[in-house]
């Protein structure tokens, strides 16, 4: 079969050589079917004419009315959902190897008969107009800190027209962190866009269509900064499309900036902060052309940043609990009965009364969970031990493994004031040393006893910690190393080598 390349071949010796037999026959073909091609002037590519009938039996054919009237009902239904419906119908008749063809036969007829797709129109971006921000979960990566696995989100902020970006850690989609998240990215940016576009999130934009596009306090965060507000349409991710692309090559650079680092362990949040902004750099190290005509459209910044917290009410319950956020937190029980200030912020909840701040703790993710501090509630337990059986935060009464054994084995010597017993040793750790304690307990332990506070109470006393802070005071001495021992071990190493 004469190929294109040896016709393309021939028109080029008809120029070069003396006689057409010659050029023929350097092209590989002889003269008379050179001659065709030389009088035709084309490739024998072109003059294949295209195949209109099958080379095989469709399997389908009787069928396919059926598939059609179920594609026409409901065009997203998949090939192998079909198939499967087709070997109910007939046994036997369909294998799961056809399943190839039938979906041929379904492309074929989405694009010749099948509803019309949605289209993406292109949008042209100017300088300093646009910037979107979302938030992206980072779980998948497998980032451990301190050696836990650390979950966590990105708050995720682009300049649409120069696809710079920055972004911060957080824990949730609050309100919270997306006023820091935001404020954060514009300060770092050094002036603020335009109009600022988010998806529906519910920190930002209202679920009811008949109230205002925005929240409350979305919008007093907009108006501080003179940002136009932006909101794509329910179920349409795409008109994010910027930050939704921007979040999908930043975990790839992520994760393949730390197979180049060999390891997802970071000693601190403080140290997976550092390579996460060193990331961005050099990311948008390759953007300050387009950057730099960004700059001078953006507008400056206001006088300060607004402080992202929200101030709740909240009264304090018997148990020294109080409900906030869908979460339970415990206070100190002298505050029972009282009605306390919360300031709720991205990462910590802080307890306010009389213009005094009583606590700071963590915030809680998701909802219905509950930070119950065993020193809030210890000295109640100690007069109601009873209560300590079936006290629904009881896990909360073991600060460590070390507390959990020591239950244990007072609870195997004296099952009977087991409770009592044990409070008693947990409120030594919340008035002197909780550190104090555990090493006291691990001392018993180990040496066979099961632990009573008189014990305890005499290893905290003995012990060198420091009362009241629950942190123990360590001393470290590192003794004067004799080079001579290092000159002995590589002797010794030359000695037992192989010869």
């Amino acid at each position: 079969m004469v190929t294109d390349h040896q016709v393309k071949r021939l028109f080029k010796l008809m120029n070069t050589e003396k006689t057409f037999r010659q050029a023929a026959l350097k092209a590989g073909m002889d003269e008379k079917t050179a001659r065709k091609y030389r009088d035709r002037g084309t490739l024998p590519s072109e003059l294949k004419k295209p195949r209109r009938h099958r080379t095989r039996t469709d399997k389908f054919k009787e069928v396919w009315p059926e598939v059609k009237a179920l594609l026409e009902i409901n065009p997203g239904l998949y090939a192998t959902t079909l198939l499967t419906e087709l070997q109910r119908r007939y046994p036997g008749r369909f294998q799961d190897g056809q399943l190839r063809t039938l979906q041929r036969k379904i492309k074929k007829w989405r694009a010749l008969e099948g509803p019309p797709k949605e289209i993406f129109f292109p949008q042209v971006h100017t300088p300093g107009h646009l910037c979107q921000s979302d938030f992206t979960d980072m779980s998948g990566l497998g980032v451990r800190v301190a050696g836990e696995r650390f979950d966590h989100l990105i708050y995720h902020f682009v300049l649409t027209y120069s696809n710079w970006e920055t972004g911060r850690i957080c824990f949730s989609e609050s309100f919270e962190a997306l006023s820091a998240g935001l404020q954060e990215a514009l300060f770092e940016l050094g002036g603020v866009p335009k109009a600022h576009q988010t998806d529906r999130l519910t920190a930002a934009v209202n679920a009811d269509l008949d109230k205002d596009t925005f929240q409350v306090r979305y919008r007093g965060l907009l108006r501080h900064y003179g940002l136009e507000g932006k909101a794509i349409q329910a179920g349409s991710p795409e008109q994010n499309g910027d930050i939704e692309k921007r979040h999908d090559l930043f975990k790839k650079a992520l994760g393949q900036q730390l197979m180049l680092r060999g390891s997802r362990e970071f000693e601190s949040r403080t140290a997976y902060e550092t390579f996460l902004r060193q990331l961005f750099q050099q990311l948008n190290s390759g953007r300050t052309e387009r950057l730099d005509e960004e700059i001078p459209t953006l507008r400056a910044l206001p006088a300060g940043r607004i402080d992202p917290v929200q101030k709740k009410r909240a009264k304090v319950r018997k148990s020294a609990t109080i409900r906030v956020a869908n979460n339970t937190y415990s206070v100190p029980s002298r505050l029972i009965g009282e009605k306390v200030q919360v300031h709720l912020r991205a990462e910590t909840v802080e307890i306010w009364y009389a213009q005094r701040l009583i606590e700071e703790m963590p915030r809680l993710r998701g909802s219905d969970n509950a930070h119950v501090e065993y020193r809030h509630v210890i000295d109640g337990l100690v007069r109601k031990p009873g209560a300590f059986e079936n006290y629904r935060h009881r896990a909360a009464l073991f600060p460590t493994s070390r507390f959990r054994e020591a239950y244990d084995a007072i609870k195997a010597r004296w099952p009977s004031s087991a409770s009592k017993r044990y409070l008693k040793i947990l409120q030594v750790a919340a008035r002197v040393s909780e550190s104090g304690v555990e090493q006291a307990l691990g001392q018993l332990l180990d040496a066979g006893e099961a632990p009573t506070v008189e014990a305890v109470g005499e290893l905290v006393a003995a012990g060198d910690v420091v009362a009241g802070d629950g942190l123990p005071s360590c001393r470290i001495e590192i003794e004067d190393v004799a080079l001579s021992d290092y000159d002995a071990l590589l002797e010794g190493a030359e000695g037992t080598g192989d010869e």
